[in-house]
């Protein structure tokens, strides 16, 4: 089994910074993790993934803004969000994939006030 850990994210004014990271405690390989999130009245979106040789790929609405990045050693992944925006605001879910299937966090809050 996998358990991701998520922390990070929280109230932030538009323009500002966040971080998210994500922790697996896994003794299986983990392949693929990133992160969906899911606004109110809205369905989830992903919004950035890494391989485990740190392959990124992003949505295009948050290109060139946020940073995934991995640390294999520590089963960690981490979201670097750059001038965030109110349409940012959503709940934010890490994932893992692995051979028995994928993984959730627990999903954490990120609010980007106007």
């Amino acid at each position: 089994q996998v358990q991701l850990v998520e922390s990070g994210g929280g109230l932030v004014q538009a323009g500002g910074s966040l971080s998210l990271s994500c922790a697996a405690s896994a003794s299986i390989f983990i392949n693929r993790m990133g992160w969906y999130r899911q606004a109110p009245g809205k369905q989830r979106e992903l919004v950035a993934t890494i391989t485990p040789a740190g392959t990124p790929t992003y949505a295009d609405s948050v290109k060139g803004r946020f940073t995934i990045s991995r640390d294999n050693a520590k089963n960690t992944a981490y979201l670097q969000m750059n001038s965030l925006k109110p349409e940012d605001t959503a709940v934010y879910y890490c994932f893992a994939r692995a051979v028995p299937g994928d993984y959730w966090g627990q999903g954490t809050q990120v609010t980007v006030s106007s």
